[in-house]
């Protein structure tokens, strides 16, 4: 007798006629799984394609791949490994890739940073979609290595990129507004810029994140991998030719703030620059930058936190730009030169120490000159300056039509009591043409600056006392 048949010899009957059943039972059970999952792959596998969707503006320009028109919910990461990277860094797409991302870089021998992911992501952001990274520049950088530039406008303020990174000469983060229609004459606008300028310091340096009001979704995302295929002409696109946009069409405000916040925190280094993008920074400013870092590391030790502020300036228009403090001041002589909103509003960009600034001998590199607060009688300046993500957000309920759209942050930085180091050499300049109250005059609206001055005042000012507490000397209005 086998071994199977002692042991059911020691088995009532009863009992195995119930194991009879339940070994019916678990194959029957197993068929069904097999045949339920056989179902669902032949099903998958015979899924119809999606349409290629039809937008005869970007057909102008690019070479058709095989796109699809997809929802927003189904646009997906590309999987292709990025392009052209100098030096060769991938955006980690395992988990070995993720943990060799988070490996630590030194900028000096206190300050240390790690490299993220820059991949393709897309979410809700209060009432808004944003496409992060939606095109990515071809070249990427470790946190320690570089700056990053973010800044931000519609696809009509897209030429100011080219001279802008001819002066910068790094990595630049660019938030674009693009509600409805806008969509299409944005993305023809940036692979313009890519694609047909003097130079590839667009397309090796720029990264563009899209946003749109939910409630002004455009008709048709294209998957940000279908848009990079080589232009074979590069007329002006038609949007660049109108100056109505949708935006204009539709009298949206511009959330200046959310496009601000999209770019700093989508910053793969460590030093960040939230700047407008008709600043021009000086030349050489990163190198200079980052070796006076290295210099005054003991110095910056220090637990009071601290960002580095560059003075700034306008220039009458069709006037090349200087290039140094030398030849600054002495435009500034000729009265070529102006401090910045100096017609508009001087007290907003008044700095600390500005004569000292203009009089201090100009000597090779970078340092810090003086250091500031933003209390009496600098209580209502906006300062640009060199920080990081550590640095309060800007409040994304204030656009740029209802104006002191930074005063939210400037006071957040006070009530931390922020440092403000005055680089020596560093500075920005506007582009060519000195504004005036008489030229904004037609930007003016006088009901949504007077709305938001009272959101600022009823429910932000409030909101900021009981969240950073108070400080002497600190004030928002």
């Amino acid at each position: 007798m086998t071994n199977i048949g002692r042991m059911f010899s020691n088995v009532s009957p009863a009992r195995q006629k119930l194991l009879i059943r339940l070994s019916i039972l678990l194959n029957l059970c197993l068929l069904l799984y097999l045949s339920l999952s056989a179902g669902w792959n032949m099903t998958a596998s015979s899924s119809a394609p999606s349409l290629p969707y039809s937008r005869d503006i970007l057909n102008q320009y690019f070479e058709k791949s095989p796109p699809t028109q997809e929802s927003l919910s189904d646009l997906k990461p590309p999987a292709h490994p990025l392009q052209s990277q100098i030096p060769p860094i991938q955006s980690p797409s395992s988990p070995t890739q993720l943990l060799l991302a988070s490996k630590t870089f030194s900028i000096s021998d206190s300050v240390e940073c790690f490299n993220k992911p820059t991949n393709f992501s897309q979410g809700m952001r209060g009432k808004y979609w944003v496409l992060y990274n939606y095109i990515r520049a071809g070249k990427h950088f470790h946190c320690n290595q570089t700056i990053t530039y973010t800044t931000h406008g519609d696809f009509t303020f897209l030429d100011n990129l080219e001279p802008l990174l001819d002066r910068w000469r790094g990595p630049i983060s660019v938030a674009v507004y693009a509600p409805g229609s806008d969509l299409e004459d944005s993305i023809d606008a940036i692979l313009y810029y890519r694609d047909c300028t003097n130079s590839s310091l667009v397309r090796d340096l720029a990264t563009f994140h899209i946003y749109f009001d939910l409630s002004h979704i455009p008709a048709q995302v294209p998957r940000q991998d279908s848009l990079l295929h080589k232009r074979p002409n590069c007329q002006l696109p038609e949007g660049l030719t109108e100056t109505v946009t949708y935006k204009k069409k539709l009298g949206l405000v511009y959330p200046v703030n959310v496009a601000r916040n999209v770019a700093r925190e989508s910053a793969a280094t460590h030093f960040v620059f939230p700047s407008d993008i008709e600043l021009y920074p000086s030349p050489n400013l990163i190198p200079d930058f980052l070796e006076m870092i290295r210099r005054n590391d003991k110095k910056l030790t220090k637990s009071q936190p601290r960002v580095f502020v560059n003075s700034i300036f306008e220039i009458a228009a069709n006037h090349s730009l200087p290039n140094t403090k030398t030849e600054l001041i002495k435009l500034m002589k000729s009265n070529t030169v102006i401090p910045f909103h100096k017609n508009v509003c001087p007290q907003c960009h008044k700095i600390p120490h500005s004569k000292e600034w203009l009089e201090a001998a100009v000597k090779p590199g970078l340092d810090v000159l003086h250091v500031g607060k933003r209390i009496k009688p600098f209580q209502h300046w906006e300062p640009i300056y060199i920080g990081t993500n550590q640095e309060p957000s800007y409040d994304e309920r204030l656009s740029w039509e209802g104006r002191s759209d930074k005063m939210a942050q400037g006071y957040k930085l006070c009530l931390k009591n922020y440092q403000f180091h005055i680089l020596d050499n560093a500075f920005l300049i506007h582009r060519p043409g000195i504004k005036t109250k008489k030229t904004l005059h037609s930007a003016i609206n006088l009901k949504k600056i007077s709305s938001q001055n009272e959101l600022l005042k009823k429910t932000i000012f409030p909101e900021i006392k009981k969240l950073y507490g108070v400080r002497k000397g600190c004030e928002m209005f």
